[in-house]
């Protein structure tokens, strides 16, 4: 079992936890996740470790509530343990000394990028970090990323926080202005993922994103999670999850999470039960 030892809301809807697993603290590196069940009827939820205590032998672990099972595990509280927590899973980010390295966090991305970023520093990159939300209700972590980035940048596509627009408006600054960037990595939505691939594919700059699909078993076996690379089928759970941006066919990893969209509808109706209160019925 996988003691939660502290919870903290760090915007509606989206959670941080950390939890006991000091066999995955030890091992765990920039840019893995774990694949966990809260019990025997849960479903494997996977999760980016958004940092890891190797002294400690705690991982973060940071989810938003969209779906039955994520809001099921918002429901647990300080002392309550998880029953499976599987990892570290995926390969490690390929970090290293590239001069200067643009990380950009969208959303619930941004926890994935943190590690990544500070990692990146550590290495003696200038890392330019910049992250975006919706609104500044779903920015998180500014002063974690600010201290893990030689400078941060913050945007929201209504304007409630940082600078108003998109975070490709910020990289297309940069590029203009004539920096030299050494690589980018992007984590987020698919669609900003997308866009900041066709952005840096007409300059030339090499780019890697962290993809997320459907993900059950995080071995391999299933086939779930796979995304055509450079028309080859990759799984994103043992080949990934990060990829060469400008190799990923990222209409086909938008229709792949589109699959299952009437069943998580329908289970998460089901959850929520009649008139929207939230005890969970998904059992």
């Amino acid at each position: 079992m996988y003691r939660i030892t502290s919870i903290s809301d760090l915007a509606p809807s989206i959670k941080l936890f950390k939890v006991e697993a000091p066999l995955v603290a030890k091992k765990a590196q920039p840019g893995q996740f774990i694949i966990l069940r809260t019990d025997e009827s849960g479903e494997r939820i996977p999760l980016t470790i958004a940092d890891f205590d190797r002294n400690a032998g705690t991982i973060t672990l940071i989810f938003q509530e969209v779906g039955a099972s994520t809001i099921d595990l918002g429901k647990f509280i300080v002392g309550d343990s998880l029953l499976d927590v599987v990892g570290p899973l995926g390969k490690p980010t390929h970090i290293e000394n590239f001069g200067t390295v643009v990380c950009i966090g969208g959303g619930i991305g941004i926890a994935p990028i943190f590690p990544i970023a500070r990692g990146m520093k550590e290495a003696g990159n200038e890392v330019i970090s910049i992250i975006g939300a919706r609104s500044s209700s779903i920015i998180f972590w500014e002063n974690e990323m600010a201290k893990a980035s030689t400078e941060l940048h913050v945007t929201t596509d209504d304007g409630s926080t940082g600078r108003h627009g998109l975070v490709t408006n910020v990289l297309q600054e940069m590029i203009d202005a004539g920096k030299k960037i050494g690589l980018v990595v992007a984590i987020g939505p698919v669609i900003m993922m997308k866009v900041v691939a066709e952005l840096t594919r007409k300059y030339n700059i090499p780019t890697v994103v962290s993809v997320n699909p459907v993900m059950v078993d995080g071995t391999g076996m299933c086939g779930g999670c796979r995304v055509a690379v450079n028309d080859i089928n990759q799984f994103a759970c043992v080949d990934g999850p990060e990829f060469d941006a400008h190799k990923v066919d990222f209409d086909g990893l938008i229709a792949r999470q589109r699959f299952y969209k009437t069943q998580e509808k329908e289970t998460l109706d089901r959850c929520l039960g009649e008139g929207g209160d939230h005890e969970c019925r998904c059992r």
